[in-house]
């Protein structure tokens, strides 16, 4: 039996954080995306060499879920990551993870409740199970994921809450931390909040939300993000994927080189 030579995405994380190598997510929300529109979004991802795809939303069924896995592994080789809404968004075809608690909120279901009811599948699964703090900050508008999780964002000008929500992950051996300011952010995480909490943690930090153009993601790389993470404004504008997966890839090879 040939041996499974898969590499890991955390380890490999790891490695590029401490090389200063940044990296670029494509999200995907299966029930937003038409399919012309994905076969768009993933010619331009692999031609502007993406590093992965986050897969999941608020409300997607497993049979949308399925089948745009299956477009993505057909297309490209590129590591498909879930990114969960709920504990029934689960799937053996992608290759890891993010099993997200909710360190934002006060809400014992996001936080461990629906961990324990995935945990079995999960258990069982060929999937990278990576831990993650997740952090709602406030973007200005009402997000999906707020009224779902029945949960309040971190308000944007509290940075003292966010260091310490996200010190606090690290210390319950969270393996990423996730600022989020949510789909259609009005106001993105500030470079402030993302150079404080990146000071303050030692794990990979994520970083979504309202980042629409390359300067935007730059200053986030600048102010100390590992992963931009990019769903919204590429949905009816894939040429975008390429200016910034530019700026990511420029950025990381003027660190490694300089």
């Amino acid at each position: 039996m040939a041996e499974n030579t898969k590499k890991l995405i955390y380890p490999e994380l790891l490695e590029s954080k401490k090389a200063g190598k940044k990296k670029l997510a494509i999200l995907i929300d299966p029930d937003k995306i038409k399919l012309g529109n994905l076969d768009r979004i993933l010619k331009s991802s692999i031609d502007a060499g993406v590093n992965y795809f986050y897969i999941g939303g608020s409300l997607i069924v497993n049979n949308m879920l399925d089948h745009c896995l299956d477009i993505i592994k057909d297309a490209c080789d590129i590591p498909i990551v879930l990114f969960p809404g709920n504990s029934f968004q689960l799937s053996y075809k992608a290759d890891a993870i993010l099993f997200l608690s909710l360190i934002s909120g006060r809400n014992p279901d996001l936080l461990i409740g629906h961990h324990v009811i995935s945990a079995p599948f999960l258990k069982l699964s060929p999937l990278e199970i990576i831990s993650t703090g997740y952090m709602l900050i406030n973007g200005g508008v009402d997000t999906t994921v707020s009224y779902i999780s029945n949960t309040k964002s971190i308000p944007a000008d509290k940075d003292d809450i966010a260091v310490c929500t996200a010190v606090a992950g690290e210390m319950l051996g969270l393996k990423l931390i996730y600022l989020e300011a949510g789909s259609g952010a009005r106001y993105p995480v500030s470079n402030d909040m993302i150079e404080k909490v990146s000071g303050a943690v030692s794990v990979p930090l994520i970083v979504g939300g309202g980042i629409r153009t390359p300067e935007k993601a730059l200053s986030n790389l600048q102010s100390g993000a590992d992963i931009l993470v990019v769903g919204n404004a590429i949905e009816n504008e894939p040429g975008l994927i390429n200016e910034l997966a530019e700026a990511v890839h420029t950025y990381s090879f003027a660190k490694i080189t300089g």
